[in-house]
């Protein structure tokens, strides 16, 4: 069974480009959604959710949206 991802890759790849462009540092954003896919990864893990989204898929959709949505911040 294939993971499902509602995202097609071009989607995908524009979100982590506009990532990358908007960083200061490439390896620090590198490390930021690795970081926040293995949080995301033990969290499912703890939870026992089977997500279909691979964690680095996730973390960069989540990174991408506070970057371009701010007011996802404030809640």
């Amino acid at each position: 069974m294939q993971p499902f991802s509602p995202f097609d890759n071009q989607q995908l790849m524009r979100r982590t480009e506009d990532l990358v462009q908007a960083a200061s540092n490439r390896y620090r954003i590198t490390v930021q959604v690795a970081n926040r896919a293995q949080r995301r990864r033990y969290e499912d893990f703890e939870s026992l959710d089977e997500s279909r989204m691979k964690p680095v898929l996730r973390a960069i959709i989540e990174m991408s949206d506070e970057l371009t949505q701010p007011e996802i911040l404030g809640e």
